[in-house]
């Protein structure tokens, strides 16, 4: 009696097992798509804007055309806007995750969030396609690139800097306050029983979010701010901005794409196992091409056999 009362019992233990399982797995994996999409803005700009602007930089100005100027600026665009559109969608993934985890998988099913990161990129698109109408994508020799001029127009540099900057930083500031909150009240013991948990991997994977939201706010805040106080009053404020703070802000933010990479090697145990196990394969690959060619050098330097033998023939029959 007891074995057929404990066999349902098996069988509902290893539902319940599966589905927590799936709930982890679906979790996790419609987090990561975020993280995959921000990676993607990253490396937009590192392909086609920054080795034109190197390539600039080493001919001490733009000698590749109008086309490549516009094609240049209209990418770092989409690479910047594209940045801060995904850390917002990250920052409200991560806030319904920790703090409504109870419909976190209603909200963001595979099929939502593979929505969710089509709808920042059409957003971000939408964004930049004025800049080709506004006339704003120009050659700037100050910092050798062809980006976002904020001078042309005072009213579009005041709205690009309130849409693609103050308000995506303000809706990420508002999620991770609330998150730090829960962080807190669950750190004191003071949250109650039947609320969930902050599990620790989820604490390390939101520091880590939070620490690539800040440095992006901190390298982007000061180009945004001398941007907005251009817009203002440009007769007065441009010819009073050093132009060291302008080069040195433009590259602070520039600087900005590389820096996620080392974050997440630093504060992510995953992607520190992987980047050992690249460069220990790299390190191996080079050793092993290494003792490849000292031995095809031995091997021709070594005298042939055959050689040897011939040489011998010779001088016995001599």
């Amino acid at each position: 009696m007891a074995q057929l009362l404990s066999q349902p019992m098996r069988k509902e233990s290893l539902r319940r097992a599966n589905a927590l399982v799936h709930i982890t797995v679906t979790k996790r994996s419609s987090g990561n798509i975020f993280v995959v999409s921000l990676a993607v803005a990253d490396l937009v700009v590192a392909i086609y804007p920054y080795p034109l602007v190197l390539t600039s930089i080493f001919r001490k100005g733009w000698n590749l055309g109008y086309l490549h100027c516009q094609i240049s600026g209209f990418l770092m665009g989409i690479s910047v806007i594209g940045s801060i559109f995904n850390i917002a969608g990250v920052a409200i993934n991560r806030y319904c995750y920790i703090c409504h985890s109870l419909k976190y998988d209603k909200l963001y099913s595979d099929k939502n969030s593979l929505f969710y990161v089509i709808l920042i990129w059409v957003l971000t698109f939408i964004a930049i396609v004025p800049n080709l109408f506004v006339g704003s994508l120009q050659y700037d020799a100050r910092i050798y690139s062809c980006t976002f001029s904020q001078s042309v127009s005072s009213t579009y540099t005041i709205a690009v800097v309130f849409f693609h900057f103050i308000l995506p930083i303000t809706i990420v500031t508002f999620c991770y306050l609330r998150i730090w909150i829960l962080v807190i009240q669950v750190r004191r013991r003071v949250k109650p029983d039947n609320k969930p948990k902050l599990k620790p991997h989820d604490f390390r994977n939101f520091l880590t979010m939070f620490v690539v939201f800040v440095l992006f706010a901190v390298c982007w805040a000061p180009l945004n701010f001398i941007g907005l106080a251009v817009a203002v009053n440009p007769d007065t404020i441009l010819p009073r901005i050093p132009e060291w703070l302008f080069v040195g802000s433009y590259y602070m933010a520039y600087f900005n794409s590389c820096l996620n990479a080392i974050i997440y090697g630093l504060l992510n145990q995953n992607f520190r196992r992987e980047y050992k196990r690249i460069i220990i394969s790299i390190c191996t690959a080079k050793f092993f091409f290494q003792e490849s060619s000292n031995d095809a050098e031995k091997i021709k330097s070594k005298p042939s056999p055959m050689l040897t033998n011939n040489n011998q023939v010779k001088v016995d029959s001599v």
